[in-house]
C-alpha cells in the first residue's frame, strides 16, 4: 500500500468547538488526512458553515450525523447533506429498512451517480452487551452488528459505521464491496479514552476496513500532521 493510499484511509474526527479550529486543522491536515468528519456537536454549534470551512480548505468531508427518525424525515435530511457536497453522510441502521429505503431512493433520485456514499451506523463502538441490553436488545453484539450490516445492505445502503472487530463478520455477510468505516480505531502511540472495541490502524486496514476514523491521537498531539503521518508509517509498514 503506498503512502497515498493510507492517508485516504484517515478520517479525522473534527471535535471542536467552532471554525477557527476547524480552518487551524484543515490547514494542518489537508493531504494529510482523506476526510474530515464534521459531527454532531460541531455542526450544532456551526451548522453548514463547518463543512463550507473545510471545503474552502481543499479538504473532503464525512457528515457524521447519524440520523434516526421517521423516513420521510431522515430522507429529506440526508438529500440536504448531499446539496453540501460531502462525500459520506450516515444514518442510524436500527432506524429500520424503510428509513434507508426511502433514504437511498431519494437521493438517487435527485444526485443519481453524483452523490455521496450513504452509511447506516450498526452499534456504537462505546455500546457492550450490557448496553445493548439494557435497551431490550438480547442478541450478542456482533450477532447485532452483522443483522443491521445486512439490513443496511439489502436496504440499498452503501456501507457502515462499525467497530473494528466486527469487519470480518461483516466482509462474510456483505462482500467485498460494501463500505466498512471504522471508529474505535487508536494508533500504538496512543491512549483508548472511552472506546471499547478497538484496534490499531495498521490492524482495522489489515482486517478490512476502508476507512477509519481517528480523532484524539491526532487533535491532541504535539503536532497533529507528524502524528498523522505516523499513523500512516504504521499502515503502510503492515500493508505492503
Amino acid at each position: 500500500m503506498t503512502r497515498d493510499e493510507a492517508r485516504k484511509k484517515i478520517l479525522f474526527a473534527l471535535d471542536v468547538h467552532d471554525l477557527s479550529e476547524i480552518d487551524r486543522y484543515a490547514e494542518l491536515l489537508a493531504g494529510r488526512v482523506g476526510m474530515f468528519k464534521v459531527g454532531k456537536e460541531l455542526f450544532t454549534a456551526g451548522g453548514p458553515e463547518t463543512v463550507r470551512a473545510v471545503q474552502r480548505h481543499g479538504g473532503r468531508v464525512f457528515l457524521d450525523l447519524k440520523y434516526h427518525d421517521i423516513p420521510n424525515t431522515v430522507a429529506k435530511a440526508m438529500v440536504a447533506a448531499a446539496r453540501l457536497g460531502v462525500q459520506l453522510a450516515n444514518l442510524h441502521a436500527l432506524g429500520g429498512a424503510e428509513m434507508m429505503e426511502t433514504t437511498v431512493r431519494e437521493v438517487h433520485r435527485e444526485f443519481g451517480d453524483q452523490r455521496p456514499r450513504l452509511l447506516a451506523v450498526t452499534i456504537l463502538t462505546s455500546s457492550t452487551a450490557e448496553t445493548l441490553q439494557r435497551v431490550g436488545i438480547d442478541y450478542p453484539v456482533e450477532e447485532m452488528v452483522v443483522r443491521l450490516a445486512r439490513l443496511a445492505q439489502e436496504a440499498g445502503m452503501d456501507g457502515v459505521v462499525a467497530s473494528p472487530l466486527e469487519i470480518g463478520p461483516i466482509r462474510l455477510a456483505c462482500g467485498p464491496d460494501f463500505l466498512i468505516v471504522t471508529p474505535g480505531v487508536r494508533p500504538s502511540f496512543a491512549a483508548i479514552d472511552d472506546q471499547k472495541r478497538i484496534m490499531t490502524p495498521a490492524e482495522a486496514v489489515g482486517a478490512g476496513a476502508d476507512y477509519l476514523v481517528i480523532g484524539r491521537p491526532i487533535a491532541k498531539a504535539a503536532d497533529p500532521a507528524a502524528a498523522a503521518e505516523q499513523i500512516v508509517d504504521e499502515i503502510v509498514a503492515a500493508c505492503p
